[in-house]
């Protein structure tokens, strides 16, 4: 049973998982919006959020960038949430991202949803 477990179910793989996750969440800092599959969405909105939350709590930038990089690795999005993102967020607690619904795709009638930066 699965009673109140919030788990969004993407297949290939966790390696697959984890890669895809990583470059959505990294579409979504560079280019502060983008279209996607809802599962997709769903599934990189909480790893995007706890992203931005790391570098609000880091106590030194350095090892902030650090860490982000260890999980992003990508050096322009990380130097991106410590310049323009902290600014951005300094008096908010969460919801940095926001889902909206577009439509379906023509080929599959997948829902396409936009996930952007608030």
């Amino acid at each position: 049973m699965r009673h109140r477990v919030k788990k969004i179910k993407i297949k290939n793989g966790i390696d697959y998982k984890i890669a895809l996750i990583r470059n959505l969440a990294m579409s979504v800092i560079i280019y502060d919006k983008m279209k996607t599959t809802a599962a997709k969405a769903k599934a990189v909105q909480p790893f995007v959020e706890r992203l931005i939350t790391i570098a609000k709590r880091a106590k030194d930038k350095k090892n902030g960038i650090r860490e982000i990089e260890r999980l992003l690795q990508h050096t322009n999005s990380s130097k991106k949430i410590f310049e323009v993102l902290l600014d951005k967020y300094k008096d908010r607690d969460s919801g940095f991202t926001r889902i909206t619904k577009l439509g379906y795709r023509s080929g599959d009638n997948a829902p396409v949803v936009q996930i952007e930066l608030v």
